[in-house]
């Protein structure tokens, strides 16, 4: 019986290995998003939070 049921995991094990280039370049892909955003709202999220600063300091 256990062999029976380690025929199908090492089948479904054996298909997920060919899917790692494609992890690979979903993560490569989502750092280079967050990159983009940062850069272009980097400046307003600084400014923004300056002045919430200076608003609760009061200065």
């Amino acid at each position: 019986m256990i062999t029976r049921l380690r025929s199908p995991l090492r089948a479904l094990a054996d298909d997920e290995r060919g899917d790692v280039p494609g992890w690979v370049l979903v993560t490569l892909m989502t750092a280079g998003l967050v990159v983009v955003i940062w850069a272009v709202a980097g400046p307003a999220l600084t400014s923004l939070f300056e002045q919430a600063i200076q608003r609760v300091s009061g200065l």
